[in-house]
């Protein structure tokens, strides 16, 4: 049986690829490992020996041109010399290998502004939405309730019933779309996979806090059509065990946070699916 192998790319501002790695591991794939990104512009390490990409949170390059935007372009234009192709001709081929990606906080940044996510059509390379400043004007560290869509293809999310409670800190999380005619596509097809919400997961909320960053149709994270690719503004990986609660001193809490799942989901997918 192939091994399942994850990989969490560090480097130029990144800062919770521990806490990603934990959570690969406790989701159960075999091998987890952290690479700087100059072992993969060196060519040293290879994403077609992994099935799971995992972009994390943090300050990619110091969000000088905007979160994410340099890392953005360094993943499309910087060239592997020793193996004679472009970084981007490995992630395109890992993508049309049927592997997953999880961007999580700047990692979703990352996506979008490569345009990675929502990924119409097959097209990973259109920048159909962003990420931008929070209507509030300020940095948010809170804990935030997510509302699951059912009906959403993401790879990542099942069994997840209601929604989930996870943590968030950013001051760029207000997800925005192009056009009209993206963000219904987004809708229509299921692709909106957390909006903020009440403690109820009842309905998507605008409301501040509750929605920390003014987020479009209270959009928190999407995944692609394909359900595999998916980025989200909270922090499932800072949510992997019950002492991680803020509430964990007060409240009986089941042992495994509520992040967990996804990196379940996604060691399952990976040990069912993929070579």
């Amino acid at each position: 049986m192939t091994k399942t192998r994850a990989i969490v790319i560090t480097g130029n501002g990144t800062n919770c690829e521990m806490e990603a790695a934990h959570a690969c591991r406790l989701g159960g794939f075999d091998e987890t490992i952290i690479a700087h990104i100059a072992e993969l512009l060196s060519g040293e390490i290879r994403l077609d020996d992994f099935h799971f990409l995992n972009l994390t949170g943090g300050f990619l390059d110091g969000d000088d041109l905007g979160s994410a935007k340099a890392q953005a372009n360094r993943l499309r234009y910087a060239r592997v010399d020793e193996l004679e192709e472009h970084l981007l001709e490995q992630l395109l081929r890992f993508i049309n290998d049927g592997k997953l990606i999880l961007g999580v906080c700047n990692g979703f940044q990352l996506m979008v502004k490569m345009g990675m996510l929502p990924g119409f059509d097959g097209d990973y390379l259109a920048q159909r939405t962003t990420l931008t400043f929070n209507d509030c004007g300020r940095f948010q560290d809170r804990w935030t309730y997510l509302k699951v869509d059912p009906a959403s293809p993401s790879v990542f999310t099942k069994g997840i019933e209601k929604g989930i409670y996870l943590p968030m800190r950013h001051g760029e999380g207000k997800f925005l779309c192009d056009s009209a005619a993206t963000l219904e596509r987004i809708e229509q097809e299921h692709l909106a996979v957390f909006k903020y919400s009440g403690s109820d997961y009842a309905a998507p909320t605008m409301e501040f806090p509750l929605n920390p960053n003014g987020a479009q149709n209270a959009i928190a994270g999407i995944c692609d059509p394909s359900g595999r690719i998916m980025g989200l503004m909270p922090h499932p990986e800072a949510f992997v065990h019950y002492t991680q609660h803020p509430r964990w001193t007060r409240e009986q809490l089941p042992e495994e946070g509520d992040g967990l799942i996804l990196f379940r989901n996604a060691a399952g997918y990976a040990r069912k699916n993929l070579k």
